[in-house]
C-alpha cells in the first residue's frame, strides 16, 4: 500500500519521453491544450502538472506568460507544490490549467483540488481527464455543406469498475463516476463550465473550459 494515499503517484520521468507516451492522441491533447489557452488571451498562466513540458515550452515561445507548477521534483518545474494546497495568493493567475492530473488522486480529492484551482485564478480554468464513456465517430462531407463531424455518446447501462492502474485512481464513464458527478462540484466550486468536449479523433481526452461565475456580471 502507499503510505500516503492522497499523494500523486511519481513517475519515472524517462515514462515521458517514450515513444509509446507521446503517441497521436496525446498530441492531439496538446494541440488542444494550447488552443483553448491561447482563445483567453491571458495575461497570465499557471499550468499544474508539466509533463514533458511541450505545452508550456509552446505556450512560452509566442509569447504567454506561463508559470508551471509539479509535485515531482525531477520534472523541473518553476514552483514544487500540490494542486491541493497551491503556494500562490488568490486570483494570482487569469488562467489555470491542469490537463490529465486529476485522475491521479483519489476522487475524495477532486473537490478541494477544483477550489484551489478556482481561488488561485481570477477569470478562467481548463481541465482535462479521461473519459470512457462509450463514443462512436460519425465524419462525413456533404456537398455545400461541408464536413460535419459528431460524438455519438453510447453509455453502457452497467459500467465496468474502475480498477487502480498504478497512476489513474478513476475516470469518467466508469461505474460510480458518471459525468454528472464531476460537473456537479465543478459548478459548486464558483465555476461556471463553458465548453465540455471530448477529443474527437480520441475521445478519451475530455476538456472543460471552466469561467470564474462571477464574471457573469462583468
Amino acid at each position: 500500500m502507499r503510505s500516503d494515499p492522497y499523494a500523486q503517484p511519481q513517475v519515472d520521468v524517462a515514462h515521458y519521453w517514450r515513444p509509446e507516451y507521446d503517441d497521436r492522441a496525446r498530441f492531439l491533447s496538446y494541440w488542444h491544450q494550447i488552443h483553448y489557452i491561447w482563445s483567453l488571451t491571458p495575461q497570465s498562466v499557471l499550468e499544474v502538472g508539466v509533463g514533458n513540458s511541450f505545452v508550456s515550452s509552446y505556450l512560452r515561445r509566442r509569447g504567454i506568460d506561463i508559470f508551471t507548477l509539479d509535485i515531482d521534483t525531477d520534472l523541473h518545474p518553476d514552483c514544487i507544490g500540490s494542486v491541493l494546497q497551491l503556494p500562490f495568493q488568490d486570483e494570482a493567475f487569469e488562467v489555470v490549467a491542469c490537463c490529465e492530473v486529476l485522475e491521479n488522486l483519489p476522487f475524495e480529492c477532486f473537490r478541494f483540488a477544483i477550489s484551489e484551482l478556482g481561488r488561485v485564478s481570477s477569470h478562467y480554468g481548463l481541465i482535462s481527464v479521461p473519459d470512457h464513456t462509450r463514443a462512436y465517430r460519425f465524419n462525413v462531407q456533404i456537398p455545400l455543406l461541408g464536413e460535419v463531424k459528431r460524438l455519438i455518446y453510447v453509455p453502457k447501462l452497467c459500467p465496468r469498475k474502475h480498477v487502480f492502474n498504478g497512476q489513474h485512481y478513476w475516470e469518467i464513464g466508469k461505474a460510480g463516476y458518471p459525468l454528472r458527478r464531476m460537473t456537479e462540484i465543478v459548478e459548486d466550486t464558483g465555476f461556471d463550465i463553458v465548453e465540455s468536449c471530448r477529443v474527437f479523433e480520441s475521445p478519451r481526452y475530455h476538456f472543460f473550459v471552466l469561467r470564474k461565475r462571477h464574471l457573469k456580471a462583468v
